[in-house]
C-alpha cells in the first residue's frame, strides 16, 4: 500500500496526553469527503498502548475547522478502542460518514485518559477500498 504524505496526520506520533495529530490536511475548500469512492482515516499502532493501572482510555477524533490549528473542530467521525487492543502493529480504521460536510482543514485528534495514557501511532487518510484489499504476512514468507 502507499501511502502519499500529503494525507499522513501523524508519522509515530507519541501521545500521552490529548493532543491533536501533527499535520492537518488542507482540502482547499469545503467539501463533502465522503461522497463518491468512501474515504477511511487509518490508524497504525507503532508503539503499543499503556494500560498497566487499567484505567487508560483511547479515543481516536477525525475533525474538520476552518483553521490550520483546530481551534473550533467539528468532530465528523470518532472511535473509541480498549487499550488491551491497541497493540503494536495493530490496525484501527474509522470511515469518513458519507454526506460529511467538511471545512477547509481535515485534522485528527487523540483523546486519551486515566492514569498513565501512552500510544504511538501513524494515521493518514485512504480510500476505503485500499483499506480493505491490504493483506498481512508474516515475515519471511514464501508467497507463490
Amino acid at each position: 500500500m502507499f501511502i502519499d504524505v500529503q494525507n499522513k496526520f501523524s508519522a509515530a506520533q507519541a501521545v500521552t496526553a490529548d493532543a491533536n495529530a501533527t499535520n492537518v490536511i488542507d482540502l482547499g475548500i469545503g467539501r463533502n469527503l465522503g461522497d463518491g469512492e468512501p474515504m477511511a482515516v487509518v490508524i497504525d499502532v507503532d508503539v503499543a498502548a499503556d494500560h498497566t493501572t487499567g484505567d487508560e482510555t483511547y479515543t481516536f477524533n477525525v475533525v474538520t475547522d476552518d483553521n490550520t490549528s483546530l481551534s473550533s473542530p467539528t468532530t465528523i467521525a470518532t472511535l473509541t478502542v480498549a487499550a488491551a487492543s491497541l497493540t503494536a502493529g495493530s490496525r484501527q480504521v474509522i470511515v469518513i460518514p458519507p454526506g460529511s460536510v467538511l471545512e477547509q482543514y481535515l485534522g485528527f485528534a487523540y483523546d486519551v485518559g486515566g492514569t498513565t495514557p501512552t500510544i504511538t501511532c501513524t494515521v493518514f487518510l485512504q480510500p476505503l477500498s485500499m483499506v480493505e484489499k491490504v493483506r498481512y504476512y508474516k515475515d519471511n514468507s514464501t508467497i507463490s
